[in-house]
């Protein structure tokens, strides 16, 4: 019984050791990032023959994607925080230039949302709206995400 309180507590331990704080704000924008590569990825999947096509849940996820491509700025403060980012040290040097970037994704998922809001839908147009956003998302990435 000793022993597995100590492993617990070990673990626990560890688990605390590098975590990012759920509400600090890179535990937020890690958070909405990953919803949206969940979401985006059901997109492309559906488009692309890996999920079953739903024109339905692929209208409200694409609603979903350009809800979410709003609200992961607001999560990213003036001055670099202490926590270990993606985010290359350009983010806050080059404020101008991100920001324009992600106007241009914002623009891409409205504009994917444009094109489900008349029916039958055009899976040919979806497919170029659905490339043009991970496109948006790519060159912010290029620019501005250390891997």
């Amino acid at each position: 019984m000793l022993k597995r309180g100590v492993l617990l507590a070990v673990v626990l331990s560890l688990g605390a050791c590098g975590g990012v704080d759920p509400n600090s704000p890179l535990g937020k924008r890690k958070a909405i990032f990953k919803e949206m590569l969940s979401v985006s990825e059901d997109l492309g999947g559906m488009l692309r023959g890996r999920i079953k096509y739903d024109e339905t849940l692929f209208v409200e996820k694409a609603i979903q994607l350009d809800t979410l491509s709003k609200t992961p700025w607001q999560h990213f403060p003036s001055i670099k925080e202490d926590e270990k980012t993606s985010a290359r040290d350009d983010v806050w040097q080059q404020q101008e230039r991100f920001q324009e970037l992600a106007r241009e994704l914002e623009g891409t998922t409205a504009r994917l949302v444009a094109s489900t809001t008349q029916p039958p839908l055009n899976e040919s147009v979806l497919t170029l709206r659905v490339q043009a956003v991970e496109d948006a998302c790519e060159s912010c990435h290029k620019e501005f995400r250390a891997y």
